[in-house]
């Protein structure tokens, strides 16, 4: 039973990734060194906030006040996820080819990277255990939701490097931009206003992805239409 369980999560949670790489079309293109090199950047880029947050911020996990919550702290913290942004336009910026392949192929890389870190030893170590849980479960849908926030992210990025992008909307563009390293900031503070359980909070981050998602693809959309790609 332990077995399946295991087998299960991991194609729950790898299966959308391979499907995403093969089926969207990258594959195609040789990209697979270039995804790779898109989950290098990922790995220099959390090193390099690890460090920044270890220099700015050595004693922001000791409170003077015991369950103490320092909001400005915390968006300070949040700040340095701008980092992500750098990392993910230097991936877009190695990618030759049309504006697609390069979101594609850095998202996929980027979030390939991500997965592999901070959830391949939590499901070897725990999925494997003698109880079913459903907390892997979930963990393994936070990942397909992570896949859809990063594919927004570099369209985001992408949109923002490109001149040609029609005024109108470049507000939209930035504003999403800018609000992005304290998505998950935002996500949590909604589920503490309204009390949410886990899989509640795990539905309010694939809405938000979703949305962001679907306002970003709207924008390539336009913008691919009037430039002819």
């Amino acid at each position: 039973m332990t077995l399946y369980h295991f087998g299960n999560c991991l194609a729950l949670i790898y299966a959308p990734y391979h499907m995403a790489y093969k089926y969207s079309g990258i594959s195609e293109y040789a990209s697979f060194s270039k995804c790779v090199y898109a989950g290098g950047l990922y790995i220099f880029t959390q090193l390099c906030k690890m460090l920044l947050l270890a220099t700015f911020f050595p004693d922001s996990d000791s409170s003077p006040v015991e369950g103490e919550y320092n909001v400005i702290l915390e968006i300070l913290k949040s700040t340095v996820d701008f980092a992500d942004l750098l990392g993910i336009y230097f991936a877009l910026n190695s990618v030759p080819g049309k504006g697609h392949a390069k979101i594609l192929t850095s998202a996929i890389g980027w979030a390939s990277a991500e997965l592999v870190v901070t959830r391949t030893v939590l499901l070897w170590v725990g999925a494997r255990g003698s109880e079913f849980d459903w907390r892997y479960v979930r963990s393994c849908a936070e990942s397909n939701v992570a896949l859809i926030q990063h594919a927004a992210t570099a369209t985001l990025v992408w949109l923002w490097t490109r001149s040609d992008l029609p005024k109108k909307h470049s507000p939209i563009v930035v504003s999403l931009l800018a609000l992005t390293p304290y998505r998950a900031l935002i996500e949590e503070a909604i589920g503490s206003i309204f009390h949410l359980c886990a899989w509640a909070l795990v539905a309010v981050r694939a809405i938000h992805a979703s949305a962001v998602g679907l306002s970003a693809l709207a924008t390539y959309a336009i913008l691919a239409q009037q430039i002819g790609i």
